[in-house]
C-alpha cells in the first residue's frame, strides 16, 4: 500500500502564497464577506501560520472505522483537521489537511456517503446561515469567489458538502459553516477517485 501524506508549507511559501492571493483578489475579498478572514474563528490573524495538529496528523488504519471498503471509503478527523481516503481494492490511501467547521453547534459527526459529484459547483447559503449573517448574498456562481472551490462532493447530509476553497488560508482551521474545505488540487484527486456511493465518516 503507498501512502500519499502531506506535508506542511514553509513559513516563507505560506506567507508568499498569501500576499499573492491578497494582492490579485483584493476586490473580491472585499466584495463578498462569504470569504473573509473574520469566518476563521479564534484565528484571527492569517498572516501568520497556526498550529496545524501535526502530531495527530498521522496515517490511520481504515479498519477500526469501517466494516469494509466497498466504494471506497472517506474519514473526516474534525480534530485533527485531516481527510482520509481509501481506495476499494486497498492499493492506495490519501492523506489531506482540511478546514473544519467553526464551532462544535455547526459540527455534524456520524456516517453518511456521496450522493452527488459537481465540478464548477454554484453556492446558496443555507437559511441559518443567512441568518447568522444577513450581509452575504444568497448565490454565488462557480469561479474564483465561489466558496466551494472547483468541485463539490454532496452527502446525504442536507446541507454539507467536502469541498474545495479558493482561499487557501482557511485550510487546517476552524473557518466552515459545517462543511469540509479541501485545497482545489486535493478536491480534485478527490473527486477523481470517489464515486456516488462512496460511504463518509464524521469522527
Amino acid at each position: 500500500m503507498s501512502f500519499n501524506c502531506f506535508n506542511s508549507p514553509s513559513r516563507r511559501r505560506f506567507l508568499a502564497g498569501t500576499a499573492a492571493m491578497v494582492a490579485t483578489s483584493a476586490v473580491a475579498q472585499d466584495a463578498s464577506s462569504v470569504n473573509s478572514a473574520a469566518t476563521t474563528q479564534g484565528e484571527q490573524d492569517l498572516t501568520e501560520t497556526v498550529p496545524r495538529n501535526i502530531s495527530s496528523f498521522r496515517t490511520l488504519d481504515w479498519r477500526p472505522y469501517f466494516s469494509d471498503l466497498n466504494n471506497g471509503a472517506v474519514l473526516v478527523d474534525i480534530d485533527s483537521r485531516a481527510l482520509h481516503y481509501w481506495a476499494e481494492d486497498e492499493s492506495f490511501y490519501k492523506l489531506y489537511p482540511s478546514s473544519v467547521p467553526l464551532t462544535e453547534e455547526l459540527t455534524r459527526r456520524g456516517r453518511t456517503k456521496i450522493t452527488r459529484k459537481v465540478e464548477g459547483p454554484s453556492w446558496r447559503p443555507t437559511p441559518s446561515m443567512l441568518k447568522r449573517n444577513p450581509d452575504w448574498p444568497e448565490f454565488i456562481g462557480p469561479g474564483p469567489d465561489n466558496p466551494m472551490g472547483t468541485h463539490a462532493l454532496y452527502l446525504s447530509w442536507t446541507y454539507y458538502r467536502i469541498h474545495g476553497t479558493h482561499d487557501t488560508r482557511k485550510i487546517g482551521r476552524q473557518s466552515s459553516n459545517g462543511c469540509i474545505g479541501l485545497y482545489n488540487e486535493h478536491i480534485a484527486e478527490l473527486y477523481e477517485m470517489t464515486k456516488v456511493g462512496t460511504q463518509v465518516l464524521l469522527i
